[in-house]
C-alpha cells in the first residue's frame, strides 16, 4: 500500500513537467491512432507516455542509438493499450531493447517439462519478441511502419505488449488476467470458437498467424482491435466486444 502511494506520488510529480512539444509532434507523425482520440484522451495518452518512458529501461542494440522519436513512438503505441486501464497492465514490461531492423534469435530448446506455447519462432528472423520475466525486443523499422499505418492491422509493439499482458497470470495461453470465473468462461468460449474456426477453415478475418497458438491469437486480435476496430466489430462482433470490455475502450464508435 505504501509502495503504491509512493509510486503515484512520484508519477504525479513527474507529470508536473510539461509534455514536450517535440514529443507531441512525434505522436502526431508516428502514432496515427493518436489523431483519432478526442482532446481529453490525447491528454491521458500523453500522461501515460510520459510515465511509461520514465519507468521502463531502454536500450539501443545492434548499433542503434536511441532517441526521443524511438521512445515516444514505442510508448505511444504501447500506451494505447492502457488508455482505458492503467499502468498496472504493463507491469510485466521492464526493459525494452530496440534493434535497427529484423532480429535473429538463437535456438532455444524447451525443457522436458516446458509445455508453454512458443510465442515467437526461435532460431529465425523476427520483428519482435516478448520474454516472460525478461525484456521486450523490437525492430525499429517495423515499429515505425506499424505505428504510422493505423489501418493495416499490423503493429509489432501492440503484438509484443499483448504477450506481456498475457504473461501476467504466468501462462502464455491467450487469456489475460480476468477477475471472475464468468469472465474467464466467456473469454474461453468466444476465443476458442474463433481459434477453432481458424484451424478448420480458411479466409478468416484475422491473419493466419493468429492460428499458431492461443497466445498468438490474443496478440493478433489485439493488433486488429486497436488498428481496425470498425472492421473487427463488423466481422467478429463477439470478439470485438470481449476485447472492448477487457481494454475498457470502444474504438469502433469513433
Amino acid at each position: 500500500m505504501i509502495f503504491r502511494w509512493l509510486t503515484e506520488r512520484r508519477r504525479a510529480r513527474l507529470l508536473e513537467t510539461p509534455f514536450p512539444d517535440a514529443w507531441r509532434e512525434i505522436l502526431v507523425a508516428n502514432v496515427k491512432a493518436y489523431r483519432l482520440l478526442d482532446p481529453e484522451e490525447q491528454q491521458v495518452l500523453r500522461d501515460l507516455v510520459q510515465v511509461f518512458i520514465d519507468e521502463k529501461h531502454w536500450e539501443g542494440c545492434g548499433g542503434l542509438e536511441l532517441d526521443d522519436e524511438i521512445r515516444v513512438t514505442i510508448a505511444g503505441s504501447a500506451c494505447l493499450m492502457i488508455l482505458g486501464r492503467d499502468h498496472d497492465l504493463m507491469r510485466e514490461v521492464e526493459s525494452i531493447l530496440v534493434y535497427p531492423s529484423t532480429v535473429r534469435l538463437p535456438d532455444q530448446q524447451a525443457g522436458t517439462f516446458d509445455g508453454r506455447p512458443r510465442i515467437v519462432g526461435e532460431g529465425k528472423e523476427v520483428l519482435g519478441v516478448a520474454h516472460h520475466g525478461g525484456p521486450v525486443v523490437l525492430a525499429w523499422d517495423s515499429v515505425q511502419q506499424g505505428a504510422r499505418n493505423a489501418a493495416d492491422g499490423n503493429n509489432v509493439v501492440i503484438h509484443e505488449m499483448a504477450h506481456k499482458i498475457d504473461f501476467l497470470d504466468d501462462a502464455a495461453d491467450g487469456t489475460p488476467p480476468l477477475e471472475t470465473g464468468a469472465e474467464r468462461r466467456e473469454w474461453a468460449r468466444i476465443c476458442s470458437e474463433e481459434f477453432l474456426a481458424m484451424q478448420t477453415g480458411s479466409g478468416h478475418f484475422l491473419r493466419s498467424y493468429a492460428a499458431t497458438n492461443e497466445a498468438e491469437f490474443f496478440a493478433v486480435a489485439s493488433e486488429v482491435f486497436f488498428e481496425k476496430p470498425k472492421q473487427l466489430r463488423r466481422e467478429l462482433p463477439e470478439l470485438y466486444g470481449l476485447l472492448a470490455k477487457f481494454y475498457s475502450l470502444d474504438l469502433a464508435e469513433r
